[in-house]
C-alpha cells in the first residue's frame, strides 16, 4: 500500500499558505514536496538559488554534491553562502543556510568528488537531478548516470551574459544528443576565465528550480525537448526545440555507452582532479 503523505502541521500550514492556496498545488501538492528528494550537483552560481527555492518551497529531502570551500571571489553570485563562511565547507555552509531558511528540509551533504564509481549510488538516492556543474567531464557524467538510472535531469549553464536550460527526460533525448562530443579542451572557457554576470546565475537557477517543482507536482509543461536561451545583455529569451537523436551514443537506437566510461579521458582532461565538481 502506497503511504500516505504526513498532515500538515499548523506551522507549516502557514509557512506555505501562498502555495496551498493554489489550485495546482493546494495541500496535496505540497505534501507531494515533502516527499520529494533532489539532488543539486554543485553548491554554487546555479546550485545555491536552486538549492534556496526548493528549501522555501519545501522540498523534503535536498541532497548536494561539492568538496570545495567557499571562497570571497565566490560571493559575487553564490547566494547560498555569506562572508562569514568564506573559508568553510561549501557543504557546511549551505547546510546551515539552507536550515536556516527552513528548518524541515533534510540537507544530506556528498562531500565527494562525483565520479564513474560512485554517480550511479549517490544518483540512484533521488528522485530528480539539477545540474550546476561547470566542467564538460562531469556534465556528460551526470548526463548518463541519470539516463541510465532513469532519473529526469535538469540542466542548465552560464556564461558571460549567456545561459541555457533545459530538462532530459529519459527517453525523450539527453544531453549528448545535443553535444554529441565535448569541444577541445581550453577552446570553451569557464567563468573564472571569462566571468559571468551574478545575478544571471540567479535566473537559470531559479528557473531550473522552477522546472523541478514541477515534475514534482506533475504540473506544466516542461522544458523537455526545448533549450531555453537566455542573453542578459538585450534581455531576451530564445527557444530552440530539441530532438532525440536516434543516433545518439547513449539514448539513441544502437548505443555503445552502456555504463559509465572515464570522462576526463573523453574530455581531454589532462588529470582527475582537474575535473572536480566546479560550482561557478
Amino acid at each position: 500500500m502506497t503511504q500516505q503523505p504526513q498532515a500538515l502541521t499548523p506551522d507549516q500550514v502557514k509557512r506555505y499558505s501562498r502555495h496551498i492556496i493554489m489550485g495546482d498545488v493546494g495541500s496535496r501538492g505540497q505534501r507531494k514536496l515533502f516527499q520529494s528528494k533532489a539532488l543539486i550537483i554543485g553548491a554554487g552560481g546555479l546550485g545555491s538559488p536552486s538549492a534556496v527555492y526548493l528549501a522555501l518551497a519545501g522540498v523534503g529531502t535536498i541532497g548536494i554534491v561539492d568538496f570545495d570551500v567557499v571562497e570571497l571571489s565566490n560571493l559575487q553570485r553564490q547566494i547560498l553562502h555569506h562572508t562569514a563562511d568564506v573559508g568553510r565547507s561549501k557543504l557546511e555552509s549551505a547546510r546551515d543556510n539552507i536550515n536556516a531558511y527552513n528548518p524541515d528540509v533534510n540537507v544530506v551533504l556528498h562531500e565527494v568528488r562525483l565520479e564513474s564509481d560512485n554517480a550511479m549510488d549517490i544518483i540512484g538516492q533521488y528522485d530528480l537531478v539539477i545540474n550546476g556543474a561547470d566542467n564538460f567531464a562531469t556534465r556528460y557524467l551526470v548526463n548518463d548516470a541519470c539516463y541510465l538510472l532513469k532519473k529526469t535531469l535538469v540542466d542548465g549553464s552560464i556564461l558571460i551574459f549567456d545561459g541555457q536550460t533545459t530538462v532530459f527526460t529519459p527517453g525523450e533525448g539527453c544531453y549528448r544528443c545535443l553535444f554529441p562530443e565535448p569541444p577541445p579542451p581550453g577552446m570553451v572557457p569557464n567563468c573564472a576565465e571569462a566571468g559571468v554576470l551574478g545575478a544571471l546565475t540567479g535566473l537559470v537557477g531559479s528557473i531550473q528550480a522552477t522546472e523541478a517543482l514541477k515534475q514534482f507536482l506533475g504540473i506544466g509543461e516542461s522544458l523537455t525537448s526545448r533549450l531555453l536561451l537566455i542573453d542578459a545583455l538585450s534581455m531576451s529569451f530564445r527557444e530552440v526545440k530539441l530532438k532525440r537523436n536516434p543516433a545518439c551514443p547513449l539514448c539513441g537506437d544502437n548505443p555503445t555507452v552502456t555504463e559509465l566510461i572515464d570522462y576526463e579521458v573523453f574530455c581531454g582532461v589532462a588529470a582527475p582532479e582537474e575535473a572536480a565538481v566546479a560550482s561557478d
